[in-house]
């Protein structure tokens, strides 16, 4: 026995170790079961697809995390769309199984008063399928929605409003939280594109077809064709059903669905799609993935072998979400770790509570809200993310439903807008043009995109309301006849205007006009007044002489203005030709005359320098040099100058000057004539602030806006008149500001214009022109015709018919307008001086061609000149030497040969050749040394005889070589 206890005691311990480790294993591998809730209608196809998913989520996950310590089991509760049997399930779920969370319900209408019961238990509700953004104003914590909220898909619709032009839209949407709570999304995001919601039709869940029926017929016969609809799939194919019979799936019509029904699109039968043929519609976009397409054959396969029943169910983004929000549930779940998931139980102080007030809080819900708001991963459907217990919205497919399918369109993205095809690296602007998208074909089997509005068919006319005046009846002419007590519109402008217009709008628009007018013929009221009865629905339109303002356009739609715009002002003109006997001085400006006069003296000095020592005629004593000086350049203004011009650096310089002067005298003749003879016709006025300074009255128009701009400027109320006509506002004109009449009228240019037209010779229109946006026609706020005829006024202008009408009401005078007459401001050296430098710089350079000249010539006289004297001295000689003939030159050689050639020597001829030969012999003689001195020769030691000899022989040489007495 000794021998045996060690071996026994080796057995016990490794028996202990053995169980130990066993319990151990069976420790790690225990689980910690969730409970979670599961309610939704198993008995529908919805739910089962949506029950299958969620159980295909857990089995894929704990499959793929086998390591994680907790186990969601769920707790199904078959319910009916009936709310109350669901919130009676939701109950159940959370008191008696105390359930950690619910997935479901389906339907707004049932989620609503659920996340009221999680709310208060602190149970998490998620939901896959209750998308109306109503759900977001409870503002639970609690309540997490995995499927896209209806209104993330508003901004692609508007895209597709603005990419196509339509500006107004009726929402045909099911009568209960669902239909109701994407409409307000909806209208905000179509007014950032400058569109509406024209009309609202509520279609109730039970609505016959009958009623249906009604409905639709009331929308026919509204303007508006472009219909959002916003449908379970169980209500919008019979909407379309009977669209389709009454006409209402015809072209010119455009209808887009919600992903509500294209969501679920493939569950609806080929017979009803074939309806809806030329719908868009709007459909989440699910990229496809490898793991995608294995769930969609795995599901296919199970769903098959767990209802057998069931045939031809397809898997749509519903059951994406439904997988998807399984797998956050149970990943939340995991991060809140392995802990005892119960509810704490809380007493009632009342005696009689309910069960309402009885059921516990879980202990772990905050944690596991926590948890489920920072879960991230990428499941079937795309990216999760419950940022705010919502999913981020994502891109959206646009498709075109063709014969009994559909077909892929183009895309819409939150950062790109519209795109033909997805793009995720393209980095292009936000887009909303038609042309990113694919053809697309509309009801009635067109491509032809729909207007979007039409004129009703129910056979009713427009009213189109025309404003009546007194006067100025070319714009608009109302006629009233007392004997029948009735008032017509007989045309006019604005009215030929309108009728071009219409008539060139791609349909017929049936109207009728109504003057504006009381049973006496006067007008019914002020142009406001006009406009709102417009406003107020009494009339369809507005046409006539009507201005742009901004407070009528807060109540109504102007078109584009068909007239100028401006608010111009008019004075009389006056003759302002002068009568004065010095108007011969007022062709030119002072400049001009002082500048001519400089230049006549200028040109004469050049003619005498060029021409004294070689011209008889420029010589003689000094006064009679300056009047031949003078005569001869003022004579060039008639070119009656008798003096022979010789020098050919005098010829250059007149001739240059006589084009000077010939230019001058021409247009001096052409200005003077214009003053004696043109009217010149100048407005009294040409500044308000000078009306304001001397108060004189102006007028406008009565009951025209034009009154608050005078007061704005500041007239006073007693300096205002009034008008009708054009011949009353001559009449004031005529009285004059002192006579109770005007000294100035303002009003809208188009009128100026006519009245200018004729009184053209009394008045004219001077600045200031105030700003103002002219003349346009009249159509209820937000109203598609507008800018139909908006378009229409610009094909109009463009074309030859503006002229036409404008030829045919509006007078034309055969006088000038005062604004082209010729100006009366003098000619001005600005237009001149270029001549005068001509000359200027002409008669120059002949100057220095002569000194040169003259200088080079005489040279050698200069180098023999005392070095010691002056420039004065020096300055003097050069004087004297210019002061004498220059003998050599050929004037004086012609007439010594014809002086001893043709001539018999007679006393007389003797004696002028005797005169010449003593100023030769003057000019010849020896100087004295006086003389020497005072040339600036020193006669000293320093000077020999030679030398004055050398200087004078220098001097003398070429004068005795070219003229020698008694030569022949």
């Amino acid at each position: 026995m000794a021998k045996n206890a060690p071996f026994s005691s080796v057995f016990s311990l490794f028996f202990l170790f053995l169980v130990l480790g066993k319990f151990s294993v069976m420790a790690e591998n225990t689980t910690i079961p969730v409970n979670v809730g599961v309610v939704i209608d198993s008995d529908t196809w919805y739910g089962k697809m949506g029950l299958s998913c969620i159980s295909m989520a857990l089995s894929d996950f704990y499959a793929s995390h086998s390591n994680y310590k907790t186990r969601l089991v769920l707790h199904k509760r078959n319910t009916t769309s009936d709310v109350v049997v669901t919130a009676s399930a939701a109950l159940d779920l959370i008191k008696n199984v105390e359930v950690q969370a619910i997935i479901g319900p389906e339907t707004t209408m049932q989620a609503n008063f659920v996340i009221s019961l999680g709310n208060k238990a602190q149970v998490p509700i998620i939901s896959y399928s209750a998308t109306s953004p109503s759900l977001t104003s409870i503002g639970s914590s609690y309540f997490f929605r995995a499927a896209q909220n209806d209104s993330s898909q508003v901004k692609a619709m508007s895209a597709i409003i603005q990419a196509f032009g339509w500006r107004e839209v009726v929402a045909i949407y099911v009568d209960n939280e669902f239909g109701e709570g994407v409409i307000p999304s909806l209208s905000d995001a179509l007014q950032e594109v400058d569109a509406r919601i024209a009309y609202r039709s509520v279609i109730s869940p039970e609505a016959t077809d009958d009623q249906i029926v009604t409905e639709l017929y009331k929308l026919k016969e509204m303007e508006t064709q472009v219909f959002i609809v916003h449908m379970f799939p169980d209500l919008g194919p019979r909407l379309f059903d009977k669209a389709k019979q009454i006409g209402m799936m015809d072209e010119g019509y455009a209808w887009i669905m919600t992903d509500g029904m294209t969501n679920s699109f493939s569950y609806i039968n080929s017979s009803d799609i074939e309806n809806m043929e030329g719908v868009l519609g709007i459909k989440t976009f699910v990229p496809k993935t490898k793991e995608l397409e294995s769930f969609r054959v795995r599901w296919k396969s199970k769903f098959q072998q767990d209802n057998p029943t069931v045939h031809d169910v397809k898997l749509d983004v519903f059951g994406y979400w439904a997988y998807d929000a399984a797998w956050a549930l149970a990943m939340a779940v995991e991060k809140v770790g392995a802990k005892n998931f119960n509810f704490q139980k809380m007493n009632s102080t009342s005696g009689n509570s309910t069960d309402l007030e009885r059921f516990g809080v879980s202990q772990n819900g905050p944690q596991l809200v926590q948890a489920l708001s920072g879960t991230i991963f990428k499941g079937l459907s795309g990216n999760f993310s419950l940022l705010n217990g919502q999913l981020q919205s994502s891109t959206f497919q646009i498709v075109n439903v063709i014969g009994s399918g559909e077909k892929l369109v183009g895309y819409w993205t939150p950062e790109k807008g519209l795109e033909r095809k997805l793009n995720l690296t393209n980095t292009s602007t936000y887009s909303t043009s038609n042309v990113s998208l694919r053809s697309i074909i509309w009801p009635g089997d067109t491509t032809s995109a729909p207007k979007g509005w039409q004129i009703p068919i129910s056979g009713e006319r427009l009213k189109i309301l025309v404003p009546v005046k007194q006067g100025f009846s070319e714009f608009v002419k109302v006629t009233h006849y007392p004997k029948t007590k009735t008032t017509i519109v007989d045309g006019g402008y604005c009215i030929s205007i309108f009728e071009a217009v219409i008539k060139s709008l791609p349909y017929d628009v049936p109207y009728d006009l109504y003057p504006y007018a009381k049973p006496n013929g006067e007008s019914a009221g002020s142009y406001n007044d006009l406009v709102n009865e417009v406003f107020i629905g009494n009339y369809d339109a507005a046409v006539g002489d009507i201005t742009i303002r901004a407070n009528r356009s807060l109540y109504v739609d102007f078109t584009l203005p068909y007239t100028e715009s401006g608010v111009s002002m008019i004075v009389p003109i006056k003759d302002n030709k002068s009568k004065n006997a010095w108007v011969f001085l007022k062709p030119l400006t002072w400049d001009l005359w002082l500048t001519s006069g400089c230049f006549f003296i200028f040109i004469g000095f050049v003619v005498w320098v060029l021409e004294h020592r070689i011209n008889e005629d420029f010589r003689g004593p000094p006064h009679h040099q300056i009047g031949t000086s003078f005569w001869f350049s003022l004579s060039t203004m008639v070119f009656a100058h008798r003096e022979r011009v010789v020098s050919n650096l005098a010829r250059f310089v007149v001739i240059i000057w006589c084009f000077v002067v010939l230019i001058l005298t021409q247009s001096y003749t052409a200005s003077l004539t214009s003053l004696l003879t043109v009217q010149q016709l100048q407005p009294t006025v040409t500044d308000v602030n000078l009306l304001l300074k001397y108060k004189d009255n102006v007028a406008y128009q009565s009951g025209s806006f034009v009154y608050g701009i005078l007061k704005d400027l500041g007239f006073q109320d007693e300096n205002l008149k009034t008008f009708n006509t054009p011949e009353e506002l001559n009449q004031l004109f005529q009285n004059g500001s002192r006579q109770n009449g005007i000294s100035a009228a303002f009003d809208e240019t188009p009128y100026m214009k006519l009245f200018l037209a004729t009184y053209c010779s009394k008045y004219t229109m001077v600045d200031p022109t105030f700003k103002a946006d002219g003349f346009a026609f009249v159509f209820p706020k937000g109203s598609p015709l507008a800018r139909d005829v908006s378009r229409g006024i610009l094909n109009v202008n463009e074309g030859n018919q503006t002229k036409v009408i404008e030829d045919r009401w509006f007078k034309k005078q055969n006088c000038a307008d005062p604004n082209s007459l010729v100006s009366s401001n003098s000619l001005s050296l600005e237009s001149f001086w270029g001549l005068f430098l001509i000359a200027g710089v002409a008669s120059t350079l002949a100057l220095l061609i002569f000194a040169a000249m003259f200088l080079y010539e005489h040279k050698d006289i200069f180098k023999r000149l005392d070095p010691e004297a002056s420039l004065w001295r020096r300055f003097l000689i050069l004087l004297r030497i210019y002061d004498n003939k220059d003998l050599k030159s050929f004037t004086f050689k012609k007439r010594e040969l014809e002086v001893n050639t043709n001539f018999t020597p007679s006393p007389s001829v003797y004696s002028d050749h005797t005169e010449a030969r003593n100023v030769f012999e003057e000019q010849m003689r020896t100087p004295s040394s006086a003389d020497l001195e005072h040339a600036g020769f020193s006669p000293g030691a320093s000077t020999s005889r030679s030398e004055m000899e050398s200087a004078i022989e220098i001097t003398e040489r070429p004068r005795t070589h070219e003229i020698a007495p008694g030569s022949n």
